[in-house]
């Protein structure tokens, strides 16, 4: 019998808000994080909006003087971490030198992030630094700070954790595949607590501009931001860059009850799987991203009907909407037309490997709350996309079990499924 794995703690950053409760708010509201690009001059670019993350202060999180030591994606995920550990009641006292240890067995207190690019800025900045002024000014911690494995690096060299630190790098299935593999590591008896999930940044000129030359983005609406974000809607002509990180804290069962933790779901199940088609595209019949979602329901013990709400990737490009419906069809079969499927993408956008960690947490509070989060500036349905995506406005019903799918460059699939806690069983 596999050992149950239980959330005790949420942290997020996010073009929707920088806590839990606003975040949610922003959800239940139907809002949009979009917005007009404030983080660089947009001039010469198509593309000139973007979902940033709005009034961040690390110093709420962290000390000033480690700060500057981290890049913007690290940044995120530390703050989010430390909401999450401490929503958990897991941080500790404050050491001299400003660390929080976690107060549980360190030994046993596991990090596994998902990021996708890392530290971007701090790239393009020491680039600029090279070719204008020469190697020996060059940013002097430009390697520890733009590397994707740091944001897992200082979460457990802050909070004192000393089992495996680790970093997924799958696109943007990142996040949602940092869950699983810290699942495994719950599950196998190598953890009794793993702090978890995904974080990017990289609305800057250079990520902008490649993902502009792919025609990735939208470019229709930027004089109208928060309409440009539309998955599966007739319209839309491309994704939306965010930014963020969602942080959720995950032990073993008996490790949570064993200190009287407070249980805010069941971690129930986690399928992968790879499209091997193409290196930017999915799988047009849908059955690699299908097969993922089978394997999430298959390890979380449940049947396909059990699952009420399915957070879609819902990228709000021409290719991947379509594609994603036909995977759930394949997956739910005629349950398909029963649950209800939603992209929050539409409004906090597309944060690349920060959407998994962020995307699993707006589950999670679905279940908890009673609501199915809505797909805004969803107009004009695409013909091909004829399931019900709770178009524009939230709806409210009991949730037993949901789940999040997450598909990255390169054809990587990820599934995650939550469940009630209070529930069990189904």
């Amino acid at each position: 019998m596999k050992k149950k794995v239980v959330v005790t703690g949420m942290g997020i950053i996010s073009p929707l808000g920088n806590n839990i409760d606003d975040f949610c708010a922003s959800l239940k509201a139907g809002k949009s994080g979009v917005s007009r690009i404030s983080s660089f001059d947009t001039t010469g670019f198509d593309v000139t909006i973007a979902a940033e993350v709005k009034d961040f202060d690390p110093s709420l999180w962290m000390d000033k003087k480690e700060a500057r030591k981290m890049a913007r994606f690290t940044q995120f995920a530390v703050a989010a971490a430390s909401q999450a550990l401490t929503d958990a009641g897991l941080i500790g006292e404050a050491n001299a030198d400003g660390k929080k240890p976690v107060n549980c067995n360190q030994e046993r207190t596991g990090v596994v992030i998902g990021n996708g690019i890392g530290g971007f800025e701090i790239v393009g900045e020491s680039h600029k630094k090279l070719f204008n002024d020469g190697p020996k000014r060059m940013l002097p911690l430009t390697v520890p700070m733009m590397i994707p494995n740091e944001a897992a690096g200082n979460i457990s060299m802050i909070f004192n954790t000393k089992g495996p630190a680790y970093t997924q790098i799958t696109a943007c299935a990142a996040g949602t595949d940092a869950l699983g593999q810290a699942l495994d590591l719950i599950r196998s008896g190598r953890c009794d607590v793993v702090i978890s999930g995904g974080t990017e940044a990289v609305i800057i000129p250079f990520s902008i501009g490649g993902f502009q030359m792919l025609k990735a983005l939208s470019v229709k609406r930027c004089h109208e931001p928060e309409k440009a974000s539309r998955p599966f809607d007739a319209d839309r002509d491309g994704f939306v860059i965010g930014e963020g990180s969602g942080i959720l804290i995950l032990e073993s069962e008996e490790h949570a009850k064993a200190r009287n933790a407070e249980i805010l779901a069941e971690f129930a199940g986690y399928g992968a799987s790879a499209d091997a088609f193409h290196i930017t595209s999915p799988d047009p019949t849908g059955i690699g991203g299908a097969n993922a979602i089978k394997n999430a329901i298959k390890d979380s013990g449940l049947n396909p009907q059990d699952i009420q709400y399915y957070n879609a990737h819902g990228t709000s490009t021409e290719i991947n909407d379509p594609t994603e419906t036909k995977m759930i069809k394949i997956a739910f079969g005629e349950h398909a037309y029963k649950m209800k499927v939603s992209s929050t993408k539409s409004m906090h956008g597309h944060c690349i490997a920060g959407g998994g960690g962020i995307e699993a947490i707006t589950c999670i509070l679905a279940i908890r709350g009673g609501f199915y989060p809505p797909t805004i500036n969803l107009d004009n349905p695409d013909p091909e996309c004829d399931l019900d995506y709770v178009p524009n406005k939230t709806q409210y019903g009991d949730i037993n079990a949901a789940a999040s799918g997450s598909l990255g460059f390169g054809g990587h699939n990820g599934v995650v499924v939550f469940r009630k806690y209070e529930g069990l069983p189904i």
